[in-house]
Formats: C-alpha cells, sequence, structure tokens
C-alpha cells in the first residue's frame, strides 16, 4: 500500500473529535452541489471545488480517496461557504447532473443539506486556527 494511505490509517487512529466533521455519505452530493455537478477530482471553481476532492490527492483507489487541504486553501473555502444558504445549495442539488447515483428528492436535499450545513462553521474554525484539513471517505 502507499505510503500516505499508511500515514493516514496511524494519524486517524489519534484524531481528536474536536477536529473531525462527518459528512456521511452526503460527501458525493455536496461535492457535485459545490462544482459543476459531476463527482470529479478539483472541477468546478475555485474556491468550493475544494471543499471536498479538491487539494493535494494523497490516495485514491477503489477503496478510499484521501485529499488534503492546506490552511490558505481552508482559508478560501470558509470565506466562500460563510456566504451559500440554503436556496442557494437547493438550487444547485436540483441542477447538477442526473448521473447522481441517488433518485433527486426533497427527502435527499434534506439529507445532503442536514450533512453539509455544519461545514461551513468547522472551516472556519479550521481557518482561524491555520489548520490543514484531510478529506477522506471509504468507497
Amino acid at each position: 500500500m502507499p505510503r500516505a494511505y499508511e500515514s493516514f490509517k496511524k494519524i486517524s487512529k489519534k484524531s481528536d473529535e474536536e477536529w473531525l466533521y462527518q459528512t456521511d455519505k452526503a460527501w458525493d452530493a455536496i461535492h457535485r452541489c459545490l462544482t459543476d455537478g459531476k463527482l470529479e477530482f478539483n472541477n468546478g471553481e475555485c474556491p468550493y471545488s475544494m471543499c471536498i476532492l479538491g487539494g493535494q490527492l494523497l490516495y485514491s483507489a477503489s477503496d478510499y480517496i484521501i485529499a488534503l487541504k492546506e490552511p490558505s486553501q481552508v482559508e478560501n473555502v470558509s470565506v466562500a461557504l460563510a456566504k451559500l444558504d440554503e436556496t442557494w445549495f437547493r438550487e444547485r442539488y436540483f441542477s447538477m447532473a442526473n448521473d447522481y447515483g441517488h433518485p433527486k428528492s426533497e427527502d435527499d436535499f434534506k439529507y445532503t443539506w442536514d450533512w453539509f450545513k455544519g461545514l461551513g462553521e468547522f472551516f472556519g474554525k479550521a481557518a482561524a486556527a491555520k489548520r490543514h484539513i484531510i478529506f477522506t471517505v471509504d468507497q
């Protein structure tokens, strides 16, 4: 296994809950809403594209994705996310590509919005502390 993945596994066992933010399976739709509606790396416009799959890709395979955001990127994402509201997010959700993999619905929108709505605050907290953010997801 690549060294970055092994290093991450060691680090993740020592994670401080204060610096974690969960998106459950909503990460896919969140990324699509913040970019051009597609599930790709570094697609869409910065700084929104940096939030989920953007940044330095440390590991990507069929089992896991790990992407690193530098403190300056975290700050830029924080500022951008603070400007978004539910109306903007709803419009993006219902206009994303049809290859999303789940039927777009009011229930799925609510699920996605509920996981998204604290993300801006999390990025703001990390930005204030000048911290990196590592996005991870098992596939």
